[in-house]
């Protein structure tokens, strides 16, 4: 066994993590990361659900059908 810690985290991580967890363990690195080398940068999945409330009660196939017929004048 390496004594390099990189060498035995990296290890243990291709060897009991998931492919889920690792992809979890490299976007947590890499915001860890970011936050210790500059500014805070932010993730697309930071908007889930943003103005989820201006859609309460619409109907999406009804509203798309609308938009639609409202492009042929």
């Amino acid at each position: 066994m390496s004594t390099d810690p990189y060498d035995d985290i990296f290890s243990r991580a291709k060897g009991e993590l998931s492919p889920e967890e690792q992809l979890r363990l490299v976007e947590e690195l890499s915001q860890h990361a970011g936050r210790k080398n500059g500014p805070q940068q932010h993730s697309i999945l930071e908007l889930e659900g943003l103005g989820k409330d201006i859609w309460k009660g619409i109907d999406p196939d009804e509203y798309v059908a609308k938009e639609r017929d409202s492009w042929d004048g």
